[in-house]
């Protein structure tokens, strides 16, 4: 892996040199998601627990840390596809698994942020993207998944997913959120002959009434503005029985 070896040089990075540089590439995966990739780079290096001369000793510039953040990101999903599809019992439960990893590393917020500054066409980034291909065609050489369904159409998904919701929604939430509808979307990508299995782990769906609590927490008067489901004036409350 990228991370054993010091920069430019074939030799082994330190346990703690290895530390430094996985505790950067997951805090700069974070910020720039969150600030762009015009974020402050002593923003990542206080995020990662490290002074910013630790973070330019290993990255001694800003295309380079958003170059090894793109990398990292995807030869993890790429060593999470070749997992799947040798622990997991059918195809299609491979790529389900493949596309909830997906969600964890946060890749598909990672790639759009940082696509104008690095080239996806390089060969190296190529060659890691093409391999997470293969869960979803083996899927669809199972026949459990539809015929018509593009890794475009996977990645494009995971990033609408994978993008932070606006107002006062926590990361917790808001990753327990994405990974339920994500699991909503997957019957869709199916066919009908597709395995299912209930995710016990799946995070239950936001109610009206969560919402109400939640937004109220962040404004108190912005509760006042979602329909009451008790409320008879409310059209989308029950009709009381006659």
């Amino acid at each position: 892996m990228r991370d054993t070896l010091a920069a430019g040089s074939a030799r082994p990075l330190r346990a703690d040199a290895r530390r430094n540089r996985a505790q950067i590439l997951a805090a700069a995966r974070d910020v720039f998601v969150e600030l762009g990739p015009g974020a402050p780079l002593e923003d990542i290096s206080r995020r990662a627990g490290t002074g910013i001369a630790t973070l330019y000793r290993r990255f001694p510039d800003r295309r380079s840390l958003m170059r090894a953040v793109v990398i990292d990101a995807l030869e993890r999903t790429a060593e999470e596809a070749h997992t799947a599809l040798a622990e997991e019992p059918t195809a299609f439960a491979a790529l389900v698994r493949y596309m909830h990893r997906t969600l964890d590393v946060r890749i598909a917020a990672v790639i759009p942020t940082l696509l104008e500054e690095v080239s996806m066409e390089e060969e190296e980034i190529r060659r890691i993207s093409d391999e997470g291909t293969g869960v979803l065609q083996a899927a669809q050489a199972d026949g459990a998944l539809r015929p018509d369904v593009t890794f475009g159409d996977v990645g494009m998904m995971l990033v609408r997913l994978s993008r932070p919701l606006p107002g006062p929604i926590t990361r917790d939430l808001n990753d327990r959120l994405a990974h339920r509808h994500l699991d909503l979307l997957i019957q869709g990508f199916s066919t009908p002959d597709a395995e299912r299995a209930d995710d016990a782990d799946s995070a239950a769906g936001m109610t009206l009434e969560d919402l109400r609590r939640l937004r109220s927490r962040s404004n108190p008067t912005a509760a006042a503005e979602l329909p009451d489901p008790a409320d008879p004036a409310d059209p989308t409350a029950p009709a009381e029985p006659d």
